[in-house]
């Protein structure tokens, strides 16, 4: 019998994953109790992890799996911690976390169906729930990818594929018309990723002007698409945003669905962070255009509360999609029945092989279900709202946007707020707000961004996050007041 070192007996299989199971519930059940992240640095850490190289011979399984729990529950930044309002990350379902361990067991390949046959039709389901909950046809195509840029940047290039007058396939990306995408000045940095990428360059993009709300101007926008036809371009896409990183502005959607279906163009939603609002009661009204888009880019990750990585790119015609990617080289056989023809996943997207990220989407669906999410979802824009409210009580703060789950706030010293406009005045408070975020991060029991606006430095605060409460929301404020007197008073003495 031959030597098996990567091998565990079922026995050894049971008393580690019951003794690691049991460490990560005490992890979050007492979540709330450790700092947000750790006052720590690069050289510490590699130094935690040692420097030596590859081991010559194997240790044993269980000191592998203490020492890993001991490094990652001690100097992690948690972004499922109730005061983790940094970026867009969301609290992870357990059940989620759960599944990954149950698919990783299993291992399949979710590129072709006769390698993941369950595997690849929960991934269909959970496609066609993610298009359901937003508002999206079920019947559109679409596929799970790892977060928002590639989510975005799938939808784009089945929407360049598709405008394309030409065989792009074929020909590349080269033409005597230049194809030509729209955005608003806000849009996430995907879209010039995606513009390089797809060999289209820098210079395809056009950055849409924005209103007093960070939404995208429509009058500029038609401005644009006119000139870039009047030279000679071709218009090709517009990129719609339900909810910016930053403030989480959303551009009006339905006046963009209807500009885009005059000219002939298409209209894609990025909605990797907003666009499950679209599920509330109460939700902006804006949000109802998405099932008007050719396409749209939501991550699973962020609001509906799915451990990373799970982006989702939906595409209302799924030959688009498929179109965009499939190829058949000889060496893939995988064919079916032509009166139930499987799908491939790798003729849907750049990956061929491709892990099970589907079912921790699935699991968290169908434990939560749409009202829970309303639920969840509608909590979060509440606590928002509230940490806006408490900002603009204190005369320290000032309260500058709230939309959606994202509030941002600066601190300002009572004596400065009348002279606050000042360049002198407008130069210091930046470098202060700066530094507070510095030292709200480090000492770890509130986790802020940051956002610029209109070249105003502000603190930013997002929430999507089930395990936050309301006293975690005050905290953000209470703090920020904390410690901007504190570095104010630092600041003066050197000035």
């Amino acid at each position: 019998m031959r030597d098996k070192p990567a091998e565990l007996s079922p026995t050894q299989f049971r008393a580690l994953g019951h003794e690691l199971v049991d460490r990560i519930a005490e992890l979050l059940a007492g979540i709330g109790d450790r700092p947000v992240a750790p006052e720590t640095t690069p050289a510490r850490i590699r130094a935690l992890i040692g420097g030596a190289g590859v081991p010559e011979q194997g240790e044993d399984p269980q000191e592998i799996l203490r020492s890993a729990a001991d490094l990652l529950f001690d100097h992690s930044t948690f972004n499922g911690h109730p005061r983790f309002f940094g970026y867009i990350t969301s609290s992870a379902s357990p059940i989620g976390a759960l599944a990954d361990l149950l698919a990783a067991s299993v291992n399949a390949n979710v590129g072709a169906w006769q390698l993941s046959p369950v595997a690849t039709e929960i991934e269909r389901q959970t496609v066609r729930w993610v298009a359901e909950l937003i508002g999206f046809p079920a019947a559109s195509g679409g596929i799970l990818v790892s977060g928002g840029n590639m989510a975005n940047m799938v939808c784009l290039m089945a929407a360049i594929r598709a405008k394309a007058n030409w065989d792009m396939r074929k020909l590349g990306a080269t033409s005597e018309k230049r194809l030509v995408l729209y955005a608003s000045q806000d849009v996430h940095t995907w879209l010039e990723k995606g513009a390089d990428l797809c060999g289209l360059g820098l210079d395809s993009v056009r950055s849409v002007a924005v209103d007093s709300n960070r939404a995208m101007r429509i009058d500029d926008l038609r401005r644009q698409i006119a000139a870039d036809r009047q030279a000679g371009h071709q218009p090709a896409v517009v990129v719609g945003t339900a909810g910016s990183v930053g403030i989480g502005a959303i551009d009006p959607l339905p006046e963009i669905a209807r500009l885009c279906a005059d000219e002939e163009l298409w209209f894609h939603v990025d909605g990797a962070y907003g666009a499950p609002a679209a599920m509330l009661d109460d939700a902006p009204p804006a949000l109802e255009a998405i099932g008007l888009a050719d396409s749209v880019a939501v991550d699973p990750h962020k609001w509906l509360y799915a451990p990373i990585e799970a982006g989702c790119a939906l595409v209302r015609d799924p030959d688009l999609l498929h179109d965009a990617f499939v190829f058949h080289p000889p060496y893939y056989r995988f064919e079916g029945a032509a009166e139930d023809p499987p799908t491939n996943f790798h003729e849907w997207g750049p990956q061929n092989t491709r892990g099970f990220r589907a079912l921790k989407v699935w699991a968290t669906i169908r434990q939560v279900g749409r009202e829970g999410y309303r639920r969840m979802i509608g909590d979060d824009v509440a606590l928002s709202r509230a940490m806006f409210d408490e900002a603009s009580r204190h005369p320290e703060i000032e309260a500058l946007t709230q939309s959606l789950s994202i509030a941002t706030f600066r601190y300002v010293p009572p004596d400065l707020v009348d002279r606050r406009h000042d360049d002198e005045t407008s130069a210091y408070l930046n470098d202060l707000n700066g530094e507070l975020l510095r030292r709200l991060q480090r000492q770890g029991r509130v986790y802020v961004s940051n956002a610029v606006l209109g070249g105003v430095f502000a603190l930013r605060a997002c929430i999507v996050n089930f395990r936050t409460e309301a006293d975690d929301a005050q905290s953000a404020v209470t703090e920020s007041v904390r410690i901007g007197a504190e570095i104010d008073r630092e600041m003066r003495v050197k000035l």
